[in-house]
């Protein structure tokens, strides 16, 4: 596993604080109405009756009075998406103890980038109870630079068998985990930030259009964006906020840990519009992203926390902050392990659960 980046790479004024909703721990159970497979149809017929009419002068008639003409019942609207295909090629990474975490290499049909992309599916996924039903998704965004890894798939941030715990206990949804690199080289100083950056490999497309796409074609997801997430730590923390505020038509909700939120990339230079277009400290206080998140800082470290609660400070509708302060959270790998099991309640509680028709 690389290490995390321990560096907050922006420097915002003022501080504000909102409290975290009283019940993180508060959301359905997926023994829930709608989490299972269920038909549900029916019709609807009339029939018309016979007359006869009078006989008229000279003869006699008889004529049918019209027939009722059936109406349809109206046939909901799918939430559902069953995979488009064609299906990826996928190797198994590696073994947990809520199945297996496996990966491909994902060849970007909009953005021409090509990259690593792991995936978990929770156990309820391979079911035949579930075989109909539709998943949410969580893409998750690592710390550090995340060239040619992801933090989120080690042992040290188990969060698929935190996801399993939890919702065994009724607690959190199942999710379908993506989690994808961030880089392709170890030069923190010139990341991408996530982002298209002129004259370099357009990963803000990547992310936005071609990952989706990915989970698509290859997995049974829900309609729109209401089962769609975002979560990271540190630069992932970047990652998760840049894009919800972007793409509030695809996500949701994000949950960006002990971040930062100023793009800072040298790659960036001479390019101080694009800059701007992609920076969450700019995009937070636009009031066009209605998008939910739960914002989080290490308590026992100043300069974050002020940082993080400034930030937040600057929130305009329809955009939902919700902060969180971690007692004696620092920036580590340990303590964002702390944060996975209230993290995930969070998200089940803003994101849909799994859907059947």
């Amino acid at each position: 596993m690389q290490p995390q980046s321990t560096r907050i790479r922006a420097v915002l004024t003022g501080a504000a604080a909102f409290t975290l909703a009283a019940s993180l721990a508060a959301c359905g159970s997926t023994d829930g109405s709608g989490k299972g497979d269920s038909a549900k149809g029916g019709g609807a017929g009339a029939t018309g009756a016979a007359a006869s009419g009078a006989p008229a002068a000279g003869g006699s008639s008889s004529a049918a009075a019209p027939t009722a003409t059936a109406t349809p019942t109206p046939t909901a609207p799918s939430k559902v998406l069953m995979p488009t295909g064609p299906a990826a090629p996928m190797t198994k990474a590696r073994d947990t103890a809520a199945g297996a975490i496996m990966v491909t290499t994902l060849n970007g049909l909009k953005s021409g980038v090509s990259g690593k992309v792991w995936i978990w599916l929770p156990p309820e996924y391979n079911d035949p109870k579930y075989a109909k039903t539709g998943f949410p998704v969580l893409t998750l965004y690592a710390g550090g630079q995340s060239n040619g890894y992801n933090t989120w798939t080690d042992n040290q941030l188990p969060i698929q068998e935190e996801n399993a715990a939890l919702v065994k206990a009724g607690k959190a949804h199942p999710f379908i985990m993506i989690m994808p690199v961030q880089n392709f080289t170890a030069d923190e100083k010139n990341a991408l930030d996530c982002a298209d950056i002129p004259g370099q490999p357009k990963m803000g497309t990547w992310m936005a259009e071609d990952i989706p796409d990915f989970v698509r074609a290859n997995f049974r997801t829900i309609k729109g964006r209401d089962g769609w997430g975002l979560m990271g730590a540190s630069t992932g923390a970047f990652c998760s906020a840049k894009l919800a505020l972007q793409h509030p038509d695809k996500f949701k909700a994000a949950v960006p840990i002990d971040g930062y939120f100023n793009p800072d990339s040298g790659l960036w230079k001479g390019h101080e519009t694009e800059r701007q277009a992609n920076s969450p400290d700019v995009l937070v206080a636009q009031g066009k992203a209605d998008v939910k998140m739960l914002v989080t800082a290490g308590g026992a470290n100043p300069f974050e926390t002020k940082l993080v609660k400034a930030w937040v400070a600057k929130a305009a509708p329809p955009l939902a902050l919700e902060y969180y302060e971690q007692p004696g959270g620092k920036h580590l790998t340990s303590d964002f392990k702390k944060m996975i099991p209230d993290t995930l309640q969070w998200l089940s509680k803003n994101l849909a659960g799994p859907q059947s028709d």
